[in-house]
């Protein structure tokens, strides 16, 4: 066995030999299409000169060329080209169903993404749940893609996790337990009816895999973001990066009432493995009270799934230091949760400021494709806080607040808000994570943390 590592600006080099653990298959004999199978759409697919080239065809929906076999653990390889720029992909653990929406394909997708947002390497999960891992969370990996030229893919799958590289680049990282196994497949994108688009081509070559691969060689190498969908759970390589549990899924531990020296005796809940805001008033810490840790926060990157219900509230605060002895809900920078579409306070504040992931009544959240899920639906939700100050709000894998407490802009922005009141509001050196008891039910998962140095 033999490897070759480059570390640089987050991102692993690697150049992998596993003679000795596993034995790669060719998936393409470079003569013809057996073993594989059309789906969906009714793209072009024709072999030449030994490679696999698709083509665009109007009207038609997304196309795929399947293998016959299912893949569970596995590391895939295949090398691509697109002749002109436009979306394609590589679809693995997938599958078609006759009772799921007439056969269409589902399942993970390591995408082919040209455009100026540079995707290309991340996961996004076919027909439906979207995108699980945008490369906005590895921009180390965004330049990695090489417009016009040939580009190795990479997929590695083992159990749970997911990872993905390109042309050598660690790229998506992901821990997801939701489609174990399944087909690959090359997509040719759908192009509705664009004219201009017809004819377009995209070609593989070297396409291969090695079943049952030996344990990854390089994880405890890089410090690519991680995207874990298993509740309250830390990978082993989250817990080489530091990030740790903030809440253990089962008990009150690390977390009491907000001016109080105990959890609340009522108005929370715990069950299986979620923390739930108990519906009361529809008031600020009327019945249990808001709940913050005992331990307290300067620079960190804090993460949550939230679900809400119909026209609930809540939030989730930082660098609260219980000084203010206001009444009501603890004072503190705050990530808001909220349903926007049925709660009144959605139309307050200034230029949507106080909707469903900003910076509450100080800066409102960008919402794009993808970034904000339905109430009822589990959203994820981050906050990383910086040692120089900077902070963001992210929500889904997308960037949607971003600005550097103590400076002009924050400074105006606070003193016009409702907390211009408070001396030096949200620039404490140090506070607690807070979670909002707002009267409505509101639940919580998956709450962990990595301190930054």
């Amino acid at each position: 066995m033999k490897k070759h590592l480059l570390l640089g600006c987050g991102v692993l080099l690697m150049s992998v030999s596993y003679a000795q653990t596993a034995k790669w298959q060719n998936l393409f004999n470079g003569k013809d299409l057996k073993g594989w199978k059309q789906l969906n759409g009714k793209a072009i697919y024709e072999v030449k000169n030994g490679e696999i080239v698709g083509t665009t065809v109007l009207s038609e929906p997304n196309s795929f060329l399947a293998t016959e076999k299912d893949y569970g653990d596995f590391i895939f390889e295949v090398e691509y080209k697109l002749e002109k720029d436009f979306n394609s992909g590589i679809q693995f653990r997938s599958q078609s169903k006759a009772d799921y929406q007439n056969g269409r394909v589902f399942g993970y997708q390591m995408e082919v993404d040209p455009s100026p947002r540079r995707w290309s390497g991340g996961v996004y999960e076919e027909g439906r749940r979207g995108w699980l891992y945008p490369l906005d969370l590895n921009p180390g990996a965004q330049n990695a893609y090489k417009a016009g030229d040939w580009n190795k893919y990479r997929i590695e799958c083992r159990g749970s996790e997911i990872r993905t590289f390109i042309n050598g680049v660690s790229a998506a990282h992901v821990i997801d337990s939701e489609l174990p196994s399944g087909f690959i497949a090359l997509q040719v994108h759908g192009i509705g009816k664009k004219a201009e688009d017809a004819g377009k081509k995209i070609r593989w070559r070297n396409i291969r895999i090695m079943e049952n691969p030996a344990a990854s060689q390089f994880s405890k190498y890089d410090d690519v973001y991680v995207v874990n969908n298993i509740p309250n759970n830390i990978s082993e390589q989250e817990k080489l990066q530091g990030v740790r549990l903030l809440w253990d899924g089962s008990s009150t531990k690390g977390w009491r009432g907000a001016y109080k020296s105990e959890f609340p005796a009522k108005g929370w809940e715990i069950k299986d493995g979620i923390l739930s805001v108990q519906p009361s008033d529809g008031g600020e810490s009327t019945n249990g009270g808001d709940i913050v840790t005992e331990e307290e926060f300067a620079a960190f990157d804090l993460e949550f799934d939230f679900k809400l219900t119909p026209g609930a509230n809540s939030g989730v605060k930082y660098f609260v230091t219980e000084s203010e002895n206001n009444k009501g809900s603890a004072i503190g920078l705050e990530y808001q949760v909220l349903d926007d579409d049925q709660h009144p306070d959605a139309k307050l504040g200034a230029a949507g400021n106080r909707k469903v992931g900003s910076l509450y009544d100080l800066i409102p959240a960008y919402k794009m494709t993808n970034s904000h899920r339905k109430v009822g639906e589990w959203n994820h939700g981050r906050v990383v806080v910086y040692p120089d100050n900077r902070v963001e709000h992210w929500m889904n894998g997308h960037k949607v607040v971003s600005y550097t407490r103590g400076d002009n802009i924050y400074k105006a922005l606070v003193a016009r808000s409702k907390y211009e009141k408070y001396p030096n509001f949200g620039l404490a050196e140090k506070g607690r994570i807070l979670i909002q008891d707002h009267g409505n039910n509101v639940s919580f998962k998956s709450i962990k943390i990595k301190s930054l140095k």
